[in-house]
C-alpha cells in the first residue's frame, strides 16, 4: 500500500456528512469538540444543491478537518439545473475535492425521469474533466445507475457508492468499475442482513465509512439526531462483522479516504 499524507496516528474520516443542514449547524462547535474526542480527524460535507454551496465551502474553508463537494442531489427537482461548466468552476476550490452527491433515485419520484439522468450525464462529465471523484448516491435504480457509470465512462474519475444499500452483485459491479463502498449506520441495525453480507466481502483497500448525517444514525443512537463524531460505531459494528480489530477497518478506511480523494492530501489538518 502507497505512502499516503495522512496523519500518523489511526484516526476516522466520516466521509460523507450534511454539517451544514440547521440541525448540526446550530451545533457546530459541540459537534466538532465529540469529533475530536472520539479521534474522528476528519470530515466531508456534501453538497446537495448550489444554492446551500457557499455555506459549505465556508464551513471547509474555516475548518481545516473539514472538505467539500459541489453537486445536485438527484431527488432535488425544481431547482436550477447545473451545467457541467458549473460544477467545474467549483471544483476548482481547493478544498472541493469530490464531485456530487449525484445518481439516480426512483424511490420518491416517477417516470418521466429523463431530467435526472440527464443531470446525472453532467456531474459525471464534471468528475471526468476535473479527474474528481464521484459521490454516487443511488436509490431503487441499480440497474440504471450502474448501466449509466460504465456507458459515460464514470471509471476514468473513480468515486464511491454512498450509503450502500444494494446486493452484492451490484457492488461487484461498482468495484469493476474502480469505485469504493461506503457504510453509513444502516449497517449497525440488526435487520439490515444483506448490508452485512456486503460489509463483510468488501475488499478492506476500498472500504470506506460515513454517517449521511444527520440521518441515519447507528446503534444505539439509532431514531435520534447522527452527526459525525458516530462513524465510529460504523467501524466497530464492519469491524465485529469480519471479526478484525476495529483499528484495522479505522485505518484502511482512512487510508481509502486520503486515496480515493487524493486532492484532500494537499491540505492535511
Amino acid at each position: 500500500m502507497p505512502e499516503l499524507n495522512t496523519p500518523s496516528r489511526t484516526m476516522y474520516v466520516d466521509s460523507h456528512c450534511h454539517l451544514n443542514f440547521p440541525d448540526l449547524h446550530q451545533d457546530l462547535p459541540g459537534i466538532l469538540a465529540s469529533m475530536t474526542r472520539n479521534a474522528v480527524g476528519h470530515a466531508l460535507v456534501v453538497s446537495v444543491n448550489l444554492q446551500a454551496w457557499p455555506q459549505i465551502v465556508d464551513l471547509a474553508e474555516t475548518y481545516p478537518q473539514l472538505w467539500a463537494s459541489v453537486g445536485v442531489h438527484p431527488d432535488y427537482e425544481d431547482v436550477p439545473e447545473p451545467t457541467v461548466d458549473d460544477l467545474v468552476e467549483r471544483a476548482a476550490h481547493p478544498k472541493v475535492i469530490a464531485i456530487g452527491e449525484t445518481g439516480l433515485d426512483y424511490y420518491r419520484l416517477s417516470e418521466p425521469l429523463d431530467w435526472q439522468r440527464a443531470r446525472f450525464c453532467r456531474h459525471i462529465a464534471a468528475a471526468r474533466q476535473t479527474k474528481l471523484p464521484l459521490i454516487i448516491h443511488t436509490r431503487a435504480a441499480p440497474q440504471d445507475t450502474i448501466r449509466m457509470l460504465r456507458e459515460e465512462g464514470a471509471e476514468q474519475a473513480g468515486g464511491v457508492m454512498h450509503c450502500f444499500t444494494e446486493s452484492w452483485e451490484v457492488a461487484q459491479a461498482a468495484l469493476d468499475l474502480g469505485f469504493y463502498i461506503s457504510f453509513s449506520g444502516i449497517v449497525t441495525f440488526k435487520n439490515a442482513r444483506q448490508i452485512h453480507d456486503v460489509a463483510r466481502k468488501v475488499p478492506l483497500d476500498r472500504l470506506l465509512i460515513e454517517t449521511d448525517s444527520p440521518y441515519l444514525a447507528p446503534v444505539p443512537y439509532r431514531g435520534k439526531r447522527n452527526d459525525p463524531s458516530l462513524v465510529v460505531h460504523v467501524a466497530e459494528h464492519i469491524a465485529q462483522l469480519r471479526d478484525v480489530p476495529v483499528g484495522a477497518i479505522a485505518q484502511a478506511s482512512t487510508d481509502n479516504f486520503f486515496r480515493l480523494f487524493s486532492k484532500a492530501t494537499a491540505h492535511p489538518s
